[in-house]
């Protein structure tokens, strides 16, 4: 494989990565917490309805969960590519 195959790869594989990634947090901040809160809202968290838990922090928690998913996905990328140092 060139190198210009091999980056090639590398790219799709990690962009293929990133949007799976972002549809993840997609779902989570927008569906659970706009489109189906009155349904999560009928199940109480530490007090609070489910879909305002979601709204005010569950999206954020994922988001910082998805950047150290990333990371460990992108450092087997380098691997594979041979790509770390």
């Amino acid at each position: 494989m060139t190198n210009k195959e091999k980056a090639k790869a590398y790219w799709k594989e990690n962009i293929r990565y990133v949007i799976i990634l972002l549809a993840i947090w997609f779902i989570v901040s927008f569906a659970a917490g706009i489109l189906f809160k009155d349904e999560l809202n009928s199940i109480r968290m530490g007090g609070f309805k489910l879909g305002f838990w979601f709204a005010q922090q569950g999206s954020m928690y994922v988001f910082v969960v998805l950047i150290f998913v990333y990371v460990s996905l992108m450092n087997k990328l380098d691997k594979k590519y041979g790509y770390d140092a």
